[in-house]
């Protein structure tokens, strides 16, 4: 469940937007404790408690709450989460309207609410979206819902783009699946070769950063149905630095299967290296240089992209290798052309 919040000034622009939805037949009440009228006479309601604080600018609460397609409440059950939903927000003694939307292929509620109380005292908006989050969790439980934002120490939860997405597809986020798979993997391979068998087993293929000059691993990637994400975006113990304290993992003795494991994900496995009797045969270029031989020391110059704010990659320009690169939110597309400079025209005078 996600819940969208809106600190503002006006109620009577967030009550005409639901009174809206009321007249078209998308939207109606599911519980109240001002009486439902059109939204100039409840904004007069609305702001006769509001003048026992006058100096209060943002005295609007306008959030949303979102079920998963999964999830369905009636709408006695929506509105005893809604009541539950302010009371754990502090607004148990607060002017506020309740509607049902039925314009979306899943179930969410709009709760209008005035911050100023009956006494005459604000309830308080100080961290509201973290609140939120934290109250959501709890009510997810109560109510038998999808939990899709539970934070734990060593586990990084969903954004809310992530959450935003499950909601519009419906589909269980990769990074939950991600998180899920490789935890099992963790807790039960015994040393390196067994940890890469059981990702692949469950679809998901590792991707290892290697220094070019010593050898050292210092980083791990995790590809599945082509969603990249780095293993330290998915939480701590999914850090490279972390599997290594949780797996027998040798340096010297590892880098044969971790080379291979690398070729393999880009198409070309290393020539002699777990190459399933495959070889990989050169072909002159006509600058004489041969083509389709590899150093195992060194690695694809394609494998070093830039690194996107949220933890995953996006577009290689060889499109042939394997790429850590694809995001599961935005699609970047293609690079964008460089723009020349503009001449500047004469006036032809």
């Amino acid at each position: 469940m996600i819940g969208k919040i809106t600190i503002g000034k006006d109620f009577y622009g967030v009550l005409a937007y639901n009174e809206k939805k009321v007249s078209e037949g998308v939207g109606y009440v599911i519980d109240s404790n001002i009486e439902q009228s059109t939204a100039v006479n409840m904004t007069q309601e609305f702001n006769l408690i509001r003048q026992l604080r006058p100096g209060l600018g943002n005295a609007v609460l306008h959030v949303s709450l979102n079920l998963p397609y999964s999830d369905q409440l009636d709408d006695k059950e929506f509105a005893s989460l809604g009541c539950d939903y302010l009371l754990k927000m502090g607004f148990d003694n607060n002017q506020f309207i309740m509607y049902r939307h039925t314009d979306t292929k899943h179930e969410h509620i709009h709760i209008v609410a005035n911050r100023v109380r009956y006494s005459g005292r604000t309830t308080s908006d100080s961290n509201i979206k973290r609140r939120s989050r934290e109250v959501l969790n709890d009510l997810e439980k109560k109510y038998g819902l999808s939990q899709i934002s539970v934070k734990t120490g060593a586990e990084k939860p969903l954004t809310q783009k992530e959450i935003e997405k499950t909601l519009r597809t419906g589909n269980l986020p990769i990074k939950l699946i991600l998180q899920d798979k490789i935890g099992l993997a963790i807790s039960i391979a015994a040393d390196t070769s067994e940890f890469i068998s059981m990702l692949e087993s469950n679809g998901i293929s590792p991707k290892f950063n290697i220094s070019k000059t010593t050898g050292r691993v210092s980083g791990i990637s995790f590809n599945h149905q082509g969603v990249v994400y780095k293993g330290s975006t998915l939480g701590k113990k999914y850090s490279w630095n972390s599997i290594v304290k949780q797996i027998d993992y040798g340096q010297d003795r590892d880098r044969s299967v971790i080379l291979s494991t690398n070729g393999k994900e880009r198409g070309t496995d290393r020539v002699g290296e777990r190459n399933l009797g495959t070889a990989i045969k050169p072909e002159p270029r006509s600058e004489g240089v041969t083509k389709g031989t590899e150093n195992p020391s060194e690695q694809s110059k394609s494998y070093v992209g830039e690194i996107k704010g949220n933890g995953m990659t996006g577009p290689l320009a060889n499109e042939t290798d394997w790429t850590p690169f694809k995001l599961e939110l935005i699609d970047h597309g293609a690079r964008k052309k460089s723009k020349g400079k503009k001449k500047r025209k004469g006036l032809g005078l």
